[in-house]
């Protein structure tokens, strides 16, 4: 990634002046500062490309084989990709970030729910995935005992939030090269997988029953539908809503993608202890070394991002000017969970996350194309109601159903399971068309809450 891209990366997301007095607009972002299909394509695969998408891989890869779990991918990323496609057009067309969007959906406090849900899953990637470096630097040095592993996660955490905390500029060249080379590792990883498989026929030979077709699927989709859901705040910045289509739809399709399904062919190929063992995967294909290089490097520059994530959340929910106080709770949070052992619940955590976000974006592509129309106002012409009681009824309702096609409220927490399908798909749907449907019976006929706008209202420009 050049150095531009990465210049465009921190202007994008921490202004001009780093953490310490981040930029984080707050209004329409301008015609003249929009960016090109390069641009916008090149930020988003970079945000896309984390270590976490190939562990995940290799996990369904090894409980399903290859030939099942690329169908789920298939399924899983195509509705990934449109998902986040069709936001980030939303998006474009605004010139606004995901939680300002929520405020036209949700109402001025019921946005604020929606910044603490996607905040708040960063916090929890924050602890899932300091283990994805801490293990693997436990096995390379031959320390794999638990009090070494506490202590190597107690560190790397540490490492992670010290830069969240002081600020990007010390994490750019990390960040230049970890996207080639995760890219350079996905490659190799899955050649050798092949050669060790005795060619393609050997690696498609394997399958088991040890997870459903929804629920990979589901999986899949909790990869990145809270980074999807977020895209916003990059694809704000392209030209006009085609561009940001586009880029949306090429990185989380192919990038992604890729990652995932160089995952799902290692787990697929061996037969590691735990089953899906990324770095055990390498290890086994002599790849242990650079691999835990491209893990640290990735891992650390996304949990960089994940713990200003949750800065940014926090002090939008609480009205507080300073991030910093947020970044620190949510880091320690984020390294408390990590010693408690969080990692070993990245499926189910994935599983929570493909069943209770989709519905909120769901509920936010139906507001715009068919309540809004995508005749969208400028923030300064409409008085925002508190809460708009149709949308976050929507949105309830999509988790509901979300929750009893999975049949499951929480990992662990059983609920009859009355729904056939997909808890993902299903959910977003089920979001979408009752919003528009509350949308019609109840708030266009003014019998609840909506915004007001000024009957001389400025709109987006339409591209």
């Amino acid at each position: 990634m050049s150095s531009s891209t990465k210049g465009l990366i921190r202007q994008l997301v921490f202004g001009d002046e780093g953490l310490a007095d981040p930029d984080w607009p707050v209004d329409h972002v301008p015609r003249s500062e929009r960016k090109s299909l390069l641009s916008i394509s090149a930020v988003l695969l970079g945000f896309v490309f984390f270590a976490g998408t190939l562990w995940a891989g290799a996990d369904v890869g090894a409980a399903l084989g290859l030939s099942t779990t690329l169908a789920a991918m298939g399924v899983g990323y195509a509705i990934l990709a449109v998902y986040v496609a069709v936001l980030c057009a939303i998006a474009a067309k605004a010139g606004l970030t995901t939680v300002l969007l929520a405020r036209y959906t949700f109402g001025r406090r019921g946005a604020k729910w929606a910044d603490l849900l996607l905040g708040g899953t960063q916090i929890g990637w924050f602890g899932v995935t300091i283990p994805m470096v801490a293990i693997p630097t436990a096995k390379f040095f031959g320390v794999n005992a638990p009090q070494w592993v506490a202590f190597l996660t107690l560190v790397w955490g540490t490492l992670h939030l010290a830069t969240a905390y002081v600020g990007y500029d010390g994490m750019e060249l990390l960040s230049m090269i970890a996207v080639p080379a995760l890219v350079c590792i996905g490659l190799l990883s899955m050649g050798i997988a092949v050669q060790d498989s005795g060619g393609i026929d050997g690696l498609f030979a394997g399958g088991s029953t040890e997870m459903t077709f929804g629920a990979a699927v589901t999986v899949v989709i909790g990869t990145f539908i809270s980074g999807g859901t977020q895209a916003p705040n990059w694809a704000r910045f392209a030209a006009n809503k085609r561009v940001a289509f586009w880029a949306g739809l090429i990185a989380f399709l192919l990038g992604n993608g890729f990652l995932f399904v160089s995952g799902a062919v290692g787990g697929a190929a061996y037969s590691v202890t735990p089953a899906g063992d990324l770095y055990e995967v390498l290890a086994a294909q002599g790849l242990a070394g650079v691999g835990l290089v491209a893990l640290v490097l990735n891992i650390w520059t996304t949990n960089d991002n994940a713990a200003y994530a949750f800065g940014v959340a926090g002090s939008e929910a609480f009205e507080y000017e300073r991030k910093r106080p947020f970044v620190l709770a949510g880091g320690i949070i984020g390294i408390a969970l990590a010693l408690l052992g969080v990692a070993d619940a990245l499926i189910p955590y994935l599983s929570l996350l493909g069943q209770y976000i989709p519905p909120l974006g769901g509920v936010i592509i139906a507001d715009f194309l068919f309540c809004w129309r995508m005749k969208i106002p400028r923030m300064e012409d409409v008085e925002f109601t508190n809460l708009r009681t149709s949308a976050v009824t929507a949105y309830l309702f999509g988790c509901g159903i979300a929750m009893v096609t999975a049949g499951s409220l929480l990992p662990g927490v059983a609920v009859p399971q009355l729904l056939p399908g997909m808890s993902s798909l299903n959910g977003l749907l089920a979001g979408a068309i009752l919003h528009v449907l509350f949308f019609s019976l109840f708030e266009g006929r003014g019998l609840v809450a909506s915004h007001t706008v000024d009957s001389d209202a400025n709109y987006c420009e339409s591209e």
